[in-house]
């Protein structure tokens, strides 16, 4: 079993049954999944977006999905089809392999680092976080890399309310700033 589901079990479930709210284990907020979503440029090469979309796969483990363009936008010489990003939905033992990652190796890393901002939930109990570089990441080689791309983490809970999200996940070793 992962550390982080480790903890979970072992500390986050007890402390939340003990307060009298949850009288059943199955009925304390959990991390259902975790979607990264890469958004590239439109008129980026397909080198560059291959590229891009095997970092995404080194990062998370997984194959990547191709996201396409719903419709098309002179502007921005995006035509209705068109590659644009790429997503990852990851769920059980990856998702907590990548979760244990991202907070003990990849988050720590970012120069002058304070904290993840405790404002970016949805009012659902959902967190997203945007990351700017993916060189963070120790699967991605900073030399080999032609263009930085960033990339935004969506941490799905069953969660209630906000609250009870970031107790959750500051249990689990999220470092919220202080604000």
């Amino acid at each position: 079993m992962n550390a982080l589901k480790e903890k979970y079990v072992s500390q986050i479930v007890p402390e939340f049954t003990a307060t009298g709210k949850y009288p059943n284990v199955h009925q304390v907020p959990k991390i259902t999944k975790v979607v990264i979503n890469m958004g590239m440029s439109a008129n980026l090469d397909k080198d560059g977006m291959q590229q891009a979309i095997d970092e995404l796969a080194r990062i998370t483990g997984q194959r990547p999905a191709t996201t396409k363009a719903r419709r098309s936008v002179s502007n921005f010489r995006l035509r209705e089809g068109m590659p644009i990003g790429a997503k990852v939905t990851l769920r059980g033992a990856r998702m907590y392999e990548f979760l244990e990652r991202l907070i003990h190796v990849a988050l720590p890393r970012i120069r002058d680092f304070r904290g993840v901002s405790s404002k970016a939930f949805d009012g659902r109990g959902n967190y997203t976080l945007g990351i700017q570089e993916e060189t963070i990441f120790p699967e991605v080689d900073p030399n080999a890399v032609k263009r930085t791309q960033g990339m935004d983490v969506s941490i799905v809970t069953t969660a209630e309310t906000d609250a009870e999200a970031r107790q959750m996940l500051k249990g689990l070793g999220m470092p919220f700033a202080t604000e």
